[in-house]
């Protein structure tokens, strides 16, 4: 038997070392080394064939790029279109998907009823935290509007869910010995922190367990052409917990996010090789499940009875996607020594930085004021073309002067006042008038986008009043005269 051979680990980045230190050199973290047997099997035998022969048996030849044969693959739908967009159109052949999440944010539940509810797709489940009966039990909670409709439960109606298989495992050797025979169309585990692979004589969650683990699925994905799924617990700092080699290792990165308090959910993307990397789908978290939000604009923006002050509506992109939020500000006497800033859902830093030019440019003495922002909803938001709503919003709680009901903004304010313009500013115009606002302030710099000709924006296609402004004194002269 083959002496045992043994390395610190990194539990914040992975990094390894032959003896233990007290600091990380690669993220200068204290303490987080752990001592682990990484010592693999050399009798250890293939853990899935293709084709009848063992993986280890393959061998690529280098191609001349030019030799190489492309052809548009076609993506695997699944019936959530917030999904297929997040992923950039579907799930791609033979892709690896990494899914992180805070505990008890829904991470499961969208796995699960994405395997439920894919139509002619025979989909393997693998859990390694939760039984078969736990898992039974949640299914029938996600097919229960389905089973009022029918009148008949889950449990009476075979046809109900038959492409989905159920597997309590953490074992990855029995684990590709259950797809070796059932030959699923997409897998998913849940989680990776909980699969060992014989070939580490470490602990499930160990960052020697955890790359193992991936670099398998990731080799076994690749050669079959099957997508797999990676659900991910995250640690206290919101990263996803593991080495970061693990991020690196999978096609494309999941977040999903939200207030456990709140209702809303949101799939942010964080890394795709087969589309943008800043696509974002909305969920409402349900009793049944989860339900895609198709417009995210209406979840967004509060109804009122009467006008409020400190209230605006801004204009934003998320991915490929314009939506309408709510900015909401609350401007004070300062009654302590020391005014208050606080910022949720936004950059605390560029809200000092507009208070610095409201104060500078306008006038607007703020120095002796407690400020308060809000995005609604509770998402964040780092699009720019928010500082005309947000700075808006500022002064109307300051002059307590209630902004129109159906006036939005788009604009990015500048340090010398001016109001800078925004890309793809027609699909905020477009969107603000599918909602029925009237007016619009953009800046008129705004330059026409790549398909039209060196002119002006037109925007007489437009019902919607278009207000083109320079600077923000400008704004302020329109609004409160």
């Amino acid at each position: 038997m083959a002496k045992s051979k043994i390395a610190y680990f990194c539990q914040s980045c992975g990094f390894e070392s032959a003896k233990w230190l007290g600091k990380c050199p690669s993220c200068q973290q204290w303490n987080t080394f752990v001592e682990e047997i990484i010592e693999k099997d050399p009798k250890a035998v293939p853990t899935w064939k293709v084709n009848n022969s063992t993986t280890l048996q393959r061998a690529n030849k280098p191609v001349e790029v030019a030799n190489i044969t492309f052809s548009e693959e076609d993506r695997l739908l699944t019936p959530d279109k917030e999904f297929n967009r997040v992923l950039g159109g579907g799930i791609v052949a033979g892709s690896l998907v990494l899914i992180g999440g805070e505990p008890g944010i829904g991470k499961s539940t969208l796995m699960l009823q994405l395997a439920l509810n894919m139509p002619n797709s025979r989909v393997l489940y693998v859990s390694g935290e939760e039984s078969e009966k736990q898992i039974k039990m949640r299914a029938e909670r996600l097919s229960e509007v389905k089973s009022q409709n029918s009148k008949v439960k889950i449990t009476e109606n075979p046809d109900i869910n038959k492409g989905c298989f159920i597997l309590t495992e953490t074992s990855t050797q029995n684990i590709f010995k259950q797809i070796e025979e059932l030959e699923p169309d997409l897998v998913v585990i849940d989680s990776i922190q909980t699969l060992h692979s014989a070939h580490i004589e470490s602990t499930p969650g160990s960052v020697s367990q955890v790359r193992e683990c991936t670099a398998e699925l990731l080799r076994f994905a690749k050669e079959t052409a099957t997508p797999v799924f990676l659900i991910g617990h995250i640690t206290k700092d919101g990263a996803i917990a593991g080495p970061k080699i693990l991020e690196h290792m999978v096609d494309t990165v999941l977040q999903f996010e939200g207030d456990r308090h709140h209702v809303y959910r949101i799939l942010r993307t964080v890394k795709n090789r087969f589309g943008s990397s800043s696509e974002l789908g909305i969920y409402e978290m349900l009793g049944e499940g989860l339900r895609e939000v198709s417009n995210p604009s209406e979840i967004l923006l509060s109804q009122r009875d009467e006008p409020l002050s400190g209230i605006t509506i801004s204009a934003t992109l998320e991915g490929m996607r314009p939506m309408l939020i709510e900015t909401q500000a609350l401007v004070s006497t300062s009654v302590y020594g020391t005014p208050q800033r606080n910022a949720n859902g936004f950059d605390a830093k560029r809200m000092s930085m507009l208070l610095a030019v409201l104060e500078k440019r306008c006038g607007f003495k703020l120095g002796a004021q407690d400020v308060f922002l809000n995005i609604t909803g509770g998402i964040k938001v780092e699009d720019p073309a928010i500082d005309l709503g947000l700075a808006a919003a500022i002064i109307s709680s300051y002059q307590n002067i209630p902004i129109p009901f159906k006036t939005c903004f788009a604009g990015e304010i500048g340090l010398s006042g001016e109001i800078r313009a925004v890309n793809r500013v027609e699909q905020r115009i477009a969107e603000a008038q599918k909602l029925g606002f009237e007016q619009i302030y953009i800046s008129k710099y705004n330059m026409p986008s790549a398909a039209q000709d060196k002119k002006r924006m037109d925007f007489s296609r437009y019902t919607i009043d278009v207000k083109m402004v320079a600077n923000i004194e400008d704004v302020f002269g329109l609004l409160f005269g």
